[in-house]
């Protein structure tokens, strides 16, 4: 069976989740009869409810007597780590675009990256039954951002589908019948072209991810570059250099069918398998037959751009929700973590029981931390730092390419704060229905925490996308947060009358009957210094009963923060403590007198 192998990529919600699903009823993968669930691709409970794609999966159907491996792609930057390595298993990729959006940020990321690879396009734009949908505009910019990204000749004359994923249907021309996705099975077939693979060389496969199972153990997963490789058959591990890692058998060969993996007997130039019986070999690396020297060249991997510690919780509340505490626990799961994940890296850190996690972005080491607390572990959390460079004696840090969709009225405030962060403007336009396109290059340290004052700012109505730019000379000081907090100074569970009292100071985070204890933020100051409250004091009884003075005490609702915006929120000398079940902010140090002393000895230095 002629094999096809192809990625599906584009930005953030366009619907190529949505896509796959249609590909694979209409394949015939699916019996009629059967339940599936929506966006079937997006197994992870946090991809299901963040809507997003976090990690790339492989799915297979088999049309017309061949047999297509559809690999769907994350479309965020942050993962950037998986579709560059992703990309070098496939012959050809579908861009999918948004008909009212047009291509986007994470598009031009990803597409960039397949261009590199010279990987000739289908342009598939989407969802072309919108009412505010603009299918020719959309394809022009298509056109005019293949020509940005240096397409050649070839990548240029890519033949174009109309197709709305969720209705199932795909056409050459918005006039044609819209029945079914054939059009779009027809045109992979005869526009990516086979796996230039050699059958009769020995067998090499370079691994392109990693995942535990519980049964088999380590699956290393990737396109057989060359050869045959049956179950049992003796292999061995090469790293970059060429190196033996280990020696082992093949215990198990798992193919994509459909949505499961199946064993099969044999492993044939071209497909994308999964193989069992290594026990050391890892992304990025290859697995060849004993006799093999020399590995495949793997894709560079872009260096990570920010870092954040992740240390044991050390407050007076440990332990009390999760069951993984310890600092030999914690650095195992993040061993575990870089052996799959080879954009991050985890370094031991200076303080005691804490590790220095460098990675992508926010969201990618956000959605970590996220998986970790879901697995019972709590931890401390940092601020997130840039990660600067040296080069000719100058300091260079990382700069970002910014793309906002605001209303018109919210443009103003939008350009004049990220003015304040060091970013310039560098392209504004209309992109309909009374909205504005606006594009800047901002550090990405001033970018940190700013998303969530973005939304304040629209009235929760813009839309923002970050892609890394470059490393630039050191930007100058970017101001951070204006307001101080409010800290508790002593520990007990939170009393409302208190709370009612101190709300004349600031917002709180919190409602009353929480647990709080000394050194733990409550709330924001409405100044910029930091203030010390007693949200425990309980109102004195009296015998003389006053009117009016007893009536309930009525609190203004908290404002409580995801675990993304608490890390944004946070300052150099504050953490976030995440467990479970709760998230709460706290100073580094708890007692006010090892406060005292750290920030004059930061004065000093």
């Amino acid at each position: 069976m002629e094999i096809r192998n192809v990625a599906i990529i584009a930005h953030v919600d366009h619907g190529k989740t949505t896509l796959v699903d249609g590909l694979l009823k209409q394949s015939g993968t699916f019996r009629e009869n059967q339940q599936v669930a929506e966006r079937a691709m997006d197994s992870n409970d946090l991809e299901r409810e963040r809507g997003i794609t976090i990690l790339a999966k492989c799915t297979s159907v088999e049309w017309g007597g061949y047999r297509l491996n559809i690999v769907d792609t994350p479309g965020h930057a942050d993962f950037g780590g998986e579709v560059e390595r992703i990309l070098s298993m496939v012959d050809g990729v579908v861009v999918l675009v948004d008909a009212a959006e047009g291509p986007m940020p994470q598009t031009k990321f990803v597409t960039q990256k397949a261009l590199g690879l010279g990987l000739k396009p289908i342009v598939l734009i989407n969802k072309a039954d919108r009412p505010d949908g603009r299918p020719e505009e959309v394809l022009d910019e298509c056109f005019d951002l293949l020509v940005a990204l240096d397409a050649d000749e070839e990548q240029l004359d890519f033949p174009v589908l109309y197709a709305s994923a969720k209705e199932g249907w795909a056409v050459q021309d918005l006039g044609d019948e819209k029945e079914s996705l054939d059009t779009l099975f027809d045109l992979i077939v005869k526009h990516v072209p086979a796996p230039q693979v050699d059958e009769d060389a020995p067998f090499k496969m370079l691994v392109t991810t990693i995942e535990s199972n519980p049964y088999l153990g380590r699956l290393l997963t990737g396109r057989v570059e060359s050869g045959v490789l049956k179950t049992n058959d003796p292999i061995k591990g090469l790293n970059r250099s060429g190196e033996k890692i280990e020696d082992a058998r093949a215990s198990k060969i798992m193919a994509f069918r459909g949505l499961e993996r199946e064993a099969i007997e044999e492993a044939r130039a071209g497909d994308i398998v999964s193989i069992a019986g290594l026990v050391k070999t890892t992304v990025a690396e290859t697995i060849g037959t004993p006799e093999e020297t020399k590995a495949i060249d793997a894709q560079p991997i872009d260096p990570p751009t920010i870092s954040m510690t992740f240390a044991i919780n050390s407050s007076p509340l440990a332990g009390r929700d999760g069951d993984k505490v310890q600092s030999r626990v914690i650095r195992d799961r993040l061993m575990k973590e870089i052996e799959g994940n080879v954009s991050i890296r985890v370094e031991d850190s200076a303080e005691a029981d804490s590790y220095i996690v460098s990675g992508r972005g926010e969201l990618q080491l956000g959605v970590l931390i996220e998986t970790m607390r879901r697995e019972g572990f709590e931890l401390s959390i940092s601020r997130p730092r840039v990660l600067f460079r040296e080069e000719d004696g100058k300091t260079m840090e990382p700069l970002e390419e910014v793309v906002v969709d605001v209303d018109e009225e919210f443009s103003g405030v939008v350009v004049e704060k990220i003015a304040l962060r060091k970013g310039t403007m560098t392209d504004m336009r209309p992109s309909g229905g009374g909205k504005t396109r606006i594009t800047f290059l901002c550090p990405t340290r001033g970018l940190i925490g700013y998303h969530g004052e973005f939304l304040t700012d629209t009235r929760g109505t813009g839309i923002m996308n970050r892609l890394f730019h470059s490393y630039v000379p050191h930007k100058g000081e970017i101001p951070g947060r204006r307001n101080g907090v409010l800290i508790a100074n002593s520990t007990g569970k939170s009393v409302a009358f208190a709370i009612w009292n101190l709300e004349a100071r600031g917002v709180f985070f919190i409602g009353s009957g929480i647990d709080v204890y000394e050194g733990m933020i409550l709330g924001e100051h409405n100044r910029p210094n930091d203030l010390e409250v007693n949200a425990l004091k309980a109102k004195q009884l009296t015998n003389i009963r006053a009117s009016g003075t007893d009536e309930a005490v009525r609190l203004t609702t908290p404002r409580k923060m995801t675990l993304e915006q608490a890390i944004a929120y946070i300052d150099d000398d504050e953490l976030v403590e995440v467990t479970p079940n709760y998230i709460r902010l706290r100073k580094r140090h708890l007692d006010p007198h090892e406060r005292k002393k750290a920030s004059r000895s930061k004065i000093a230095s």
